[in-house]
């Protein structure tokens, strides 16, 4: 049994005395420990050696009181398993030398066997539970089909990923064979996940809100909903996506434990759009945390208030930007620990 089940319990929407809270990104380049890493070893090295990925994963627990972990890893992982060879570079971001553009090379692309190909994963997950010691809970996290698409179409990092839109658009058949193919590939490895021991899975759907509300239900909803239904019975399953407020109501009517939202909507409106039934997690902007401690633990006590404690998570609305000062980390999180009702 986990000892620190606040997060499982809101999942499950039962009344809780405070929301758990953890941080997008929190096991990453804000932390000084973190940085001395990467200082040593380039991004998919730490990714893929268990030992590294393990270890950052534990870096803000061992930090901060946090009430979830989330495994160090990157979306980018299922794309590199499917033959697509991602590099992470200084400067740039992510990139692929030879992305996607044609029918052609969408057929060569291959649904691995994720215990070949993905192992490392799994293994660290192994190790950051042993760790954890059942403290609190391990999420395992994939990004969604549409926003990996976005990468491997346009090979690079993007501020509207044109190029992502116009190949969906010039050829519909190919997008939905390439999507299906990162869905099947998505379910397998975040079922594994499951098998060794998260306890939740979170689906990051960073570049949804590129799309129109009828395209979103296209090229991305679509494919969610598919690995929402293929891991539910198994899993909490959360879904986010980022400037998705207007499938909130679509989101609500599906399999899913909660949704994230992010900081461009009010909590009263996430309220209503979900039914009021839904568990929420978010959604302070990542940016205030350049506030003064004072004035975040303030806004962070009045987010709690108008979300409500019940059915609600605590977390920022996208991830934790490199340059956070750490006791305004450490605000944000206390903020929650020592909220009091009323």
């Amino acid at each position: 049994m986990i000892k620190n089940d606040l997060y499982l319990k809101a999942l499950r929407g039962e009344t809780v005395e405070r929301p758990p809270v953890w941080m997008m990104r929190q096991a990453g380049r804000f932390l000084p420990e973190f940085r001395e890493l990467r200082d040593k070893y380039d991004f998919f090295t730490r990714c893929q050696t268990p030992e590294l990925a393990s270890e950052i994963t534990m870096m803000p627990i061992r930090r901060y009181p946090l009430d979830a972990a989330i495994l160090f890893s990157d979306i980018l992982v299922i794309p590199q398993a499917m033959g697509m060879d991602f590099q992470m570079i200084e400067g740039t971001g992510p990139w692929l030398e030879t992305p996607i553009r044609t029918e052609e090379q969408v057929k060569n692309i291959i649904v691995p066997n994720v215990n070949d190909t993905l192992g490392y994963v799994f293994d660290a997950i192994e190790m950051t539970l042993e760790k954890l010691d059942n403290d609190i809970p391990l999420i395992g996290f994939a990004g969604s089909p549409w926003t990996i698409l976005c990468y491997c179409v346009e090979g690079k990092g993007s501020k509207t990923f044109d190029l992502a839109k116009k190949f969906c658009f010039q050829y519909p058949e190919a997008a939905h064979e390439l999507l299906q193919k990162i869905t099947d590939t998505t379910i397998a490895y975040l079922k594994r996940k499951v098998e060794k021991g998260v306890s939740a899975v979170q689906i990051f759907d960073s570049w949804g809100g590129m799309l129109s509300p009828y395209d979103y239900q296209t090229y991305s909803w679509h494919y969610i909903n598919q690995i929402v239904e293929a891991l539910s019975p198994l899993t909490h399953v959360i879904a986010f996506g980022k400037g998705c407020w207007f499938a909130l109501e679509e989101m609500t009517l599906s399999k899913v434990s909660a949704l994230g939202v992010d900081w461009t909507i009010r909590p009263e409106m996430a309220r209503t759009l979900t039914n009021h039934n839904m568990t929420l997690q978010g959604n302070f902007d990542p940016a205030r945390l350049y506030s003064s401690p004072e004035t975040i633990r303030k806004m962070v006590h009045q987010m709690i208030d108008r979300f409500g404690k019940d059915r609600y998570i605590v977390n920022l609305g996208h991830g934790i930007l490199p340059n956070i000062p750490l006791e305004n980390a450490d605000a944000f999180i206390r903020a929650v620990v020592e909220w009091k009702e009323g």
